[in-house]
């Protein structure tokens, strides 16, 4: 079936468009009517290529009572998002070609939007034998390494990049073991511990201190290094300065842009992730986006019951899919962010790093992905709307100007509120 979108505003282009779409492609693009067996009026909203979210945890399988494929990608595609790269901590853990291949197996069967999925490491044959179903990287949990399992995590996948196909980028979650073992054991000697103790056991220097071995091992094994929820700003100074000789990217997660932790006095542990929300001084912030920016959720739900155990034994997580977007263009709206890097920093960049070459941009021949969003659209959060199976968010009740209003993934569309 074909498909033409009319009145679209496009973010680079002036005027109104017309966009043909065939077979999940996009075939035409004018200023001139375009015919088609269905037309759909976009109302003078702008069109941009679809969001591209490399950052989520879908939880399945092994956590669903906390998020599946099936509510966390209909969050995705509610949110925007018309693709997303999943993260291998489930239980199983993704690192073995049979868990892969099951998960494979589950997102397909499940997923409304477009899915990738991040291996977990193991021995240089277990990956070998992973390779053969294309994960699009591989994530390393620092804070679960030591220094010597780190040396050998990258060494091993230098040696997979000679030995297969795999393009050499490595995801981290970059915070040092053994900091975060010793100030959480002098936190924990106190009589009681307030939630916000919580962002002192796992201090900003904590990650400084990993991205700095992340970037030196990536430049010593010869691989693209890319940054999972970096949230210091001497760690950004740091990726900055190394992207200048080596392949290095980041993203930026909406509660560390737009949050601190002084926020755990009003949320408590429902605020609690890893890593922690900073002390304002140490924080990225709104005004650090820039073209070259890329936005991860970092979506983590759990079960209230998981998010109310205390400060150390409650889940470190938060659902971010269906708020980022309107906390974004709020900013646009309030003028801290320019809408012409939006599609920069939610689809073109992600696409560029993780190698999703036919997407990630409006034009022939590219896959029709696209998100249509209402700049004037205002409204408060309500967690009962929402498609995750999480029942709570920092964000819940907070006011918004700027709304995903339609998700079209392949040709199809997922999400429609024109």
């Amino acid at each position: 079936m074909d498909l033409v979108l009319k009145n679209c505003k496009l973010v680079d282009k002036n005027g109104e468009h017309f966009i043909k779409i065939e077979d999940g492609q996009i075939t035409d693009i004018s200023k001139n009517p375009l015919e088609a067996s269905q037309t759909i009026d976009i109302k003078s909203n702008y069109v941009l290529p679809g969001f591209i979210d490399p950052h989520i945890h879908f939880r399945d399988p092994g956590l669903t009572q906390k998020e599946d494929f099936k509510t966390g990608s209909e969050a995705a595609a509610n949110g925007g998002f018309t693709t997303v790269i999943d993260m291998p901590n489930t239980l199983p853990k993704t690192n073995t070609y049979n868990a892969l291949k099951e998960k494979i197996k589950i997102a397909k069967g499940k997923s409304v939007v477009n899915f990738e999925l991040q291996a977990g490491t193991n021995c240089l044959e277990e990956m070998e034998r992973m390779m053969e179903l294309h994960p699009i990287s591989f994530k390393i949990f620092m804070d679960l390494e030591s220094d010597e399992s780190l040396e050998k995590i990258f060494h091993d996948l230098s040696l997979l990049k000679e030995k297969t196909a795999y393009n050499g980028l490595v995801a981290t979650h970059c915070e040092k073991k053994s900091i975060v073992e010793r100030e959480t054991a002098k936190l924990k000697e106190k009589s009681e511990n307030a939630p916000i103790d919580y962002t002192y056991a796992r201090p900003a220097v904590a990650e400084d201190e990993s991205v700095r071995q992340a970037i030196e091992l990536a430049k010593a094994n010869d691989l693209r290094l890319h940054i999972c929820h970096l949230s210091s700003r001497k760690s950004l100074s740091m990726a900055k300065s190394a992207s200048k000789s080596m392949p290095v990217s980041w993203e930026f997660t909406p509660h560390h842009l737009l949050l601190d932790n002084s926020s755990y006095n009003v949320y408590e542990t429902f605020i609690k992730t890893n890593p922690p929300l900073r002390e304002k001084q140490d924080s990225v912030r709104i005004s650090d986006l820039d073209e070259t920016s890329i936005i991860g959720t970092d979506h983590a739900p759990h079960t209230l019951e998981d998010k109310t155990k205390g400060t150390w034994a409650s889940s470190p997580g938060i659902p971010n899919l269906e708020t980022v977007v309107p906390l974004l263009l709020t900013e646009v709206n309030r003028g801290n962010v320019d809408l012409k890097i939006i599609p920069k920093i939610l689809s073109q960049n992600a696409a560029k790093v993780y190698g999703l070459e036919n997407k990630g941009e409006i034009a022939i021949g590219k896959d029709a992905d696209l998100t249509v969003i209402d700049l004037k659209q205002e409204g408060k959060f309500n967690i009962e709307e929402f498609k995750t199976k999480a029942e709570y968010s920092p964000f819940d009740g907070w006011e918004y100007q700027g709304l995903p209003v339609m998700t079209i993934v392949n040709g199809k569309i997922v999400m429609d509120k024109i």
